[in-house]
């Protein structure tokens, strides 16, 4: 089993930046890659970035390129995401996810385990 835990989250003015942090415990694999999504009112789940756990490979939503950047801490199994540039449009609940799958998948359906997410509000 493994658990994940957000933080994070909180309310910023548009222009602002974030860094989510994602703590990850239990049975870890060194193969898994993390990701993370993000869920606006009334919207579904969307893939935002996820990251392999052994290598530096990388993989963004296109609506976030340039502005986040996700990258991983091994020695705390810790994964984050820095948020830079932030507009309205990023309000959301932002999870924290871990995929079996190989490589960096970007569809809920391919990740195994979730965090409970945690709150970003942009206000403009």
């Amino acid at each position: 089993q493994v658990q994940l835990v957000e933080s994070g989250g909180r309310l910023v003015q548009a222009g602002g930046s974030l860094r989510l942090s994602c703590a990850v415990s239990g049975r870890t694999f060194s193969h898994y890659g993390t990701g993370w999504f993000r869920q606006a009112p009334g919207k579904e789940r969307e893939f935002v970035a996820a990251i392999s756990w052994t290598t530096s490979t990388t993989h963004y939503a296109d609506s976030v390129k340039g502005r986040f950047t996700i990258s991983r801490d091994n020695t705390k199994n810790t994964v984050y995401l820095q948020m830079n540039n932030l507009g309205p449009e990023d309000t959301a609940v932002y999870y924290c996810a871990v995929s079996k799958t190989i490589g960096l998948p970007s569809s809920t359906y391919q990740y195994d385990y979730w965090g409970q997410g945690t709150q970003v509000t942009v206000s403009s």
